[in-house]
């Protein structure tokens, strides 16, 4: 405890700096300024597309505080750079807010596609979350040769894929049958609904997942004690038998030896 809780008010400051970075690049800057371009009587493909630079600032910003290439900040690049380019060649907004669904499916692909690799994509989130070379990240390393521990980042990592895949197909119908502005809006804050959402039930499953777990232990060693506990009477009988032969035994030899 002393050891870690040095390091507590950093690990608060950078979860508040994420968050923050998060509402600022991903959600009010876009959204701001996408409604200040339009007023400004820009056409809806050139509001999108220069509101899209905040999200690219986003990313960006969180290479150069972590120092390391961040998957998803990659894929969300991606996807406002094949965005930007179809919105400018066509002149269709639809087409800039589409590139929103474009990392979302790549995420839920490759969530499903991790589930055939050693370890699936889930899993190698909350371990990186966590802190591979930390204590604890190394107690929840070793709990991976447990196979109900397995059966459960296999079953998150395929819900995750599943539910990415759907919020992917929804941007797309939410584009096609809504305004400009509603779907931009939507697709900024239905990534983290979303992602609340599975971290809320994530959450819940564990709980469960973890009681149960600890209910099958309680009944397997109870088991086990009652087990060693039934070996250990039958042992006592069995020696508590052997005695009484012994003794009966003694008992005989020594009236026959008396009678002579």
């Amino acid at each position: 405890m002393t050891n870690g809780s040095p390091q507590t008010p950093a690990h608060d400051r950078n979860r508040s700096l994420d968050l923050a970075t998060i509402a600022v690049f991903d959600i009010a800057g876009p959204l701001a300024a996408y409604s200040l371009l339009r007023s400004a009587g820009l056409s809806a493909v050139t509001a999108l597309v220069l509101s899209g630079a905040f999200p690219a600032l986003g990313v960006a910003a969180g290479l150069i505080r972590h120092r390391r290439v961040d998957t998803i900040g990659v894929l969300v690049l991606a996807g406002i750079a094949v965005g930007t380019v179809l919105g400018l060649l066509s002149g269709d907004p639809r087409l800039v807010l589409v590139e929103g669904s474009v990392p979302t499916a790549v995420f839920g692909l490759l969530c499903l596609g991790s589930l055939w690799a050693r370890r699936p994509l889930i899993y190698r989130f909350a371990i990186e979350f966590i802190g591979a070379d930390t204590p604890k990240g190394r107690d929840f390393e070793s709990l991976w040769r447990y196979p109900g521990f397995r059966h459960v980042f296999r079953l998150f990592t395929v819900v995750w894929g599943v539910v990415y895949l759907a919020e992917a197909a929804g941007r797309v119908i939410i584009v096609e049958t809504t305004s400009t502005g509603t779907a931009l809006t939507v697709s900024k804050v239905m990534p983290y609904v979303v992602g609340a959402v599975l971290a809320a039930w994530m959450f819940a499953y564990g709980r469960h997942a973890r009681r149960k777990g600890e209910r099958l232990a309680a009944e397997a060693q109870a088991a086990a004690e009652a087990q060693a506990a039934a070996e250990a009477q039958a042992a006592a009988e069995a020696q508590a038998a052997a005695e009484g032969q012994a003794e009966g035994k003694a008992v005989s030899v020594g009236l026959v030896r008396a009678v002579r």
